[in-house]
Formats: C-alpha cells, sequence, structure tokens
C-alpha cells in the first residue's frame, strides 16, 4: 500500500483524495464540517486530476446544503424526495396517453397518497 502512495499514480491520489473525503460524514459540528470541506478543497484544486477540479468548486457552492446535514444532527436526508421524485416520473411514464394535464394532476393526486386531492376528479358529464 506504501509502494502504491510513493508511485505519484494519477489513479493512486484519486484514490487517496477519495478516501479522505470520507472523514467528511463523520463530523458532528457544521463547523468542523466546513473546515475540513475547506481543507479538502485546497489541495484538490491544484491535484492536476480534472474530475476532481470539477467536484471541489461545486462542493463550495453547495456548501450551505451540505451543513444542514450537521445542523439536522443527521436526521433528515434527501431520502423522502428522491422518493416522491421517483413516483412522479412513474406516475408520467404510466399516464402516458392521457390526452390532458388535467387526468396526469388527477394521477398525481392519486399516485403520492396524501396530498389535497381535486374537488372533481372525474367528469362524467
Amino acid at each position: 500500500m506504501r509502494e502504491l502512495a510513493r508511485s505519484g499514480l494519477a489513479s493512486a491520489r484519486a484514490y487517496w483524495l477519495v478516501a479522505a473525503f470520507e472523514h467528511f460524514w463523520d463530523y458532528v459540528s457544521p463547523t468542523w464540517a466546513g473546515q475540513f470541506l475547506a481543507g479538502w478543497c485546497r489541495p484538490v484544486a491544484s491535484s492536476r486530476l480534472a474530475p476532481f477540479k470539477k467536484v471541489a468548486p461545486t462542493l463550495q457552492a453547495h456548501q450551505e446544503p451540505l451543513l444542514n446535514y450537521f445542523r439536522a444532527k443527521k436526521t433528515l436526508s434527501g431520502a423522502i424526495m428522491e422518493g416522491m421524485n421517483n413516483k412522479v416520473k412513474l406516475t408520467f411514464r404510466k399516464s402516458y396517453g392521457f390526452r390532458t394535464d388535467h387526468a396526469r394532476q388527477v394521477a398525481l393526486y392519486r399516485a403520492l397518497g396524501k396530498l389535497p386531492q381535486p374537488q372533481i376528479t372525474h367528469r362524467f358529464f
């Protein structure tokens, strides 16, 4: 393993940067997590690894939403929103062929369950 670290290969540097970033999720305090993120992005910016050079500014631009994870004491995640987005996409796929947007809206109300339903869901006359 040490030989790999001394080799200077780009893949070895990338491996170590990814392994180092895993420690970001171990922090409890948003302050310390923010300092770690800033400290991790500094060497990445000068790493000569193009994919990492793209990731570092993105992480810095989204620093506040990332730190909200620590402010919420790691109890909230984006899983709920991802699940709802998945249901919406599935409902749209199933509603292929519906003639109006109103029919798609009714299908969404039905699929998402606890959302309020429109007053008239079906029009027979």
